[in-house]
């Protein structure tokens, strides 16, 4: 389920948040949220996470489609070659879907943004 701009939410699970220099040693502090904070949707963003393989892949396909026929032999051979190496680019990700990115506003006053959206449900 994709979330809505307005959306009320609230975490689904206790979200623990630290600088990202932690491995320095040099963090400041650790901020937990609890889970069930609520909040509201203040922006919803989706990315295609489209690979370069996964784009040559329909870019080819699309090309296979529309002149395969009209190709001499051998370069159709070679283009159905390439097709199926990247074949594998193409499974992966249209099985992975859109990745959905939030930022929530919550309640608190503290805003996440760029979190996925499985961190949270409706409220």
């Amino acid at each position: 389920m994709t979330l809505q701009e307005g959306q009320r939410v609230k975490l689904a699970g206790d979200l623990r948040l630290t600088d990202p220099s932690e491995e320095t040693e040099a963090a400041i502090g650790i901020l937990s949220l609890a889970a069930g904070t609520p909040g509201t949707v203040d922006h919803v963003t989706e990315q295609t996470g489209e690979t370069p393989e996964a784009a040559e892949y329909g870019r080819l396909a699309s090309l296979l489609d529309s002149y395969g026929d009209t190709m001499p032999p051998e370069s159709k051979k070679q283009l159905e070659q390439k097709i199926a190496a990247l074949e594998p680019a193409w499974t992966a990700f249209r099985e992975q879907g859109p990745r959905v990115r939030v930022r929530v506003r919550f309640d608190n006053g503290l805003v996440l943004d760029s979190s996925p959206q499985h961190l949270f449900v409706p409220a």
